[in-house]
């Protein structure tokens, strides 16, 4: 018999928790609900989990808190934000501090779900688990603990942000799509349709980690029609 996998979901608003307790309940998977930050705070750090369904704005504590400290004391914890439609900075804050995708309201089922399964799916290519990523004598990554250097500069990476960095160094030959790093790094089915920035903003926050100026990046280029591509230091010269 299959385990089903374990959601917590943190919303406030009664008749939004209750429709996706319903709906993910419907498709098999075994869920718990919090109506406010400090009690779900509680639930998700108790590691009985495998994604938290967490919305932004919530009482007592907000879905931004929770998400920090979850990400402190559980780098693998799958995490789904639940951001306002035209709050950008949401998004953006949300997945700078570690979250894995995005889902915003108002939110299709259809869209939730496939968020779910790829978040929850969080497939690696075999080749990609590399320890350490050089990209030049200033800018070294260690994959295994989530760090790294620029310079004098040190680094923090979320999980999402190194397992993105070893799938392009794995592929460094060549550019990448947006759709094959979908698929092969956020678990996403190939060939659907699904609205999301979550690579843009993934590619722009590693840029300002690793490069001088990420504006002219040296390392993390974007190849115009093609995706990005890894380049590091020894490799420019061959491009």
């Amino acid at each position: 018999m299959t385990t089903k996998s374990k959601i917590l979901i943190v919303e406030d608003e009664a008749a939004i928790r209750t429709g996706l307790v319903d709906v993910l309940v419907y498709h098999g998977y075994a869920i718990e609900a919090a109506a406010t930050g400090s009690e779900g705070l509680a639930k998700a750090l108790s590691g009985q989990f495998d994604l938290l369904l967490l919305d932004v704005m919530l009482p007592e504590i907000d879905g931004f808190e929770i998400c920090n400290r979850v990400r402190q004391h559980d780098p693998d914890l799958a995490i789904i934000m639940l951001t306002a439609k035209s709050m950008d900075e949401d998004i953006i804050h949300g997945l700078s501090l570690g979250a894995d995708d995005y889902v915003t309201k108002p939110f299709s089922v259809a869209q939730l779900l496939l968020r779910v399964q790829a978040v929850l799916r969080r497939t690696r290519a075999a080749e990609s688990e590399l320890e350490v990523i050089q990209l030049s004598d200033a800018v070294e990554i260690d994959c295994i603990n989530l760090s790294g250097r620029c310079g004098s500069e040190l680094l923090s990476f979320t999980r999402r942000e190194i397992d993105l960095l070893r799938y392009l160094q794995a592929h460094s030959e060549r550019p990448v799509s947006r759709d094959e790093l979908l698929h092969k790094v956020w678990g996403y089915a190939s060939n659907i349709e699904l609205e999301t920035r979550t690579i843009d903003i993934h590619i722009a926050k590693l840029r300002r980690k690793l490069e001088t100026e990420p504006s002219r990046p040296q390392f993390l280029l974007t190849i115009r029609g093609a995706g990005y591509r890894l380049l590091p230091e020894g490799l420019l010269a061959d491009s």
